[in-house]
């Protein structure tokens, strides 16, 4: 079972991402912007970023497919993104197929040890912070979604 990270603890970050501040965060952490599916107010939420290129970036969801914000931008995958000095950029979320997730946390977990060790025990997620090889299922528990920045 996933671990809650408390309320406010998670959404802490908003207010430094949303007054530009978002680059104090480093490059591993990305706000992005959404609607609610059913509200279609704009939601935000602070993830982890696992992959970074200059057309994009592969965010996880750590609460698994429940999670709100990984619903709303399979319902509308219009976002925006504040990532390092990267401020409401346009983008288009996509969901990773499963059977591409268990190679992508491979990479993250041989670059980021530590970071990948830190969030398996925060999320509860012992295969994450293990050092032996990720179970054939990760990728239906642990979702990616790749956000391509729109064209400037």
């Amino acid at each position: 079972m996933t671990r809650r990270i408390p309320r406010v603890v998670a959404r802490a970050p908003i207010p430094l991402f949303r007054s530009g501040f978002g680059f104090l965060m480093g490059n591993r952490l990305t706000m992005l912007e959404h609607r609610g599916r059913v509200s279609g107010q704009a939601r935000y939420v602070v993830l982890e970023v696992l992959e970074r290129d200059p057309d994009g970036l592969v965010v996880v969801s750590g609460y698994g497919r429940g999670a709100q914000w990984y619903r709303n931008v399979l319902a509308d995958p219009v976002v925006r993104v504040w990532s390092g000095r990267r401020r409401g950029a346009g983008g288009r979320a996509t969901a990773i197929p499963a059977g591409e997730v268990p190679r992508r946390l491979e990479d993250y977990r041989r670059r980021h040890r530590r970071a990948a060790k830190a969030l398996g025990r925060t999320l509860a997620l012992p295969d994450l912070a293990s050092d032996g090889p990720l179970p054939s299922d990760i990728g239906a528990r642990l979702p990616l979604v790749r956000i391509e920045y729109a064209a400037r």
